[in-house]
């Protein structure tokens, strides 16, 4: 009997690890990165300001993570709810949980209510700001989806919607949105937007087949570069105008240095060969965020301490 419910233990187990293993591949937790370095900016930056220090303490850090998991996991189980048929067609995607059956119509529904639900009573935690603006942040968060279906703003919406993280941090720790946090945000919105660009290269004819709003299935390969890279130096001019309105010092200003050298060879990957989508999506981009939030957070204790 008890090698019976050592096997029946172990299988359940094995179930769960196999579910989470299939939800993190679904939402590709991994990218989380992309927003988080953000949010720990905007954090950084508003703690120095109310509390003259970096770290805002450990409630306000736990509640943040929560909110930013959770809308980030609604926002693609929804993308990928949206978005099954299509990937199904396509077959870069096609391999994906929500189409090989391997996560369930059902189960996407349940996720993303879920998922909903808890950033909403987060905000709730956190402070009225942030509970009365929970609903309309996931209704932007859910736009991308269905925005690429009518216009080739799909970008932008996408790059919106990363952007909410530093606003989102910011309501966390001062209840208020800053113009530098809105500045720093923009800056987001256009990075996204420009990686984002040149990521849909690669569905170019699956874009076109399908009818989907992409820069590159509207403007073609040159014309999406050049946007790409137009939007790109708009994320380095609203860096630095943030940079600016928040009285960085010399390390921040170094970090969005590094950034803008970072994107040049993000471009420079691109445009030398396709293939090198993946590395300057994932890598470049990847550590972009985590360096100007390391120069950030050096800067801050360079006054503070």
């Amino acid at each position: 009997m008890s090698n019976l419910q050592e096997c029946k233990t172990k299988s359940q187990k094995c179930k769960i690890a196999s579910a989470f293993a299939n939800f993190s591949e679904l939402v590709m937790l991994g990218h989380t990165i992309f927003s988080a370095s953000f949010i720990l900016i905007a954090m950084c930056v508003a703690s120095i300001e109310v509390n003259a220090s970096v770290w805002a303490g450990w409630r306000v850090f736990f509640l943040c993570v929560i909110a930013l998991i959770s809308a980030r996991n609604f926002a693609m189980g929804f993308n990928r709810l949206c978005d099954k048929d299509i990937d199904s067609r396509n077959d870069r995607t096609k391999r994906r949980p929500s189409v090989d059956g391997r996560i369930s119509v059902r189960a996407m529904i349940i996720f993303c209510v879920v998922n909903a639900a808890i950033f909403i009573i987060t905000g709730y935690f956190i402070n009225t700001l942030a509970f009365a603006l929970s609903v309309p942040f996931l209704v932007i968060l859910g736009g991308y989806s269905l925005m690429k279906r009518v216009s080739s703003l799909a970008h932008i919406v996408l790059g919106i919607s990363l952007g909410l993280a530093p606003i989102a941090g910011v309501i966390a720790i001062e209840g208020a949105i800053t113009l530098w946090c809105v500045l720093l945000a923009l800056g987001v919105v256009f990075w996204v937007a420009g990686f984002d660009i040149l990521y849909s290269l690669q569905d170019l004819q699956v874009d076109k087949r399908e009818g989907l709003f992409s820069v590159p299935s509207r403007f073609g390969v040159i014309g999406a570069l050049r946007i790409s890279r137009v939007f790109h130096v708009l994320a380095v001019g609203f860096w630095c105008a943030f940079a600016y309105v928040a009285d960085i010092g010399a390390a921040g200003w170094v970090g969005i240095a590094l950034s803008a050298g970072m994107l040049i060879y993000e471009q420079y990957l691109v445009h030398r060969d396709f293939a090198n989508i993946p590395r300057a999506f994932f890598t470049t981009n990847g550590y972009l965020g985590f360096v100007l939030l390391a120069c950030i957070v050096i800067d801050g204790l360079m006054r503070t301490i």
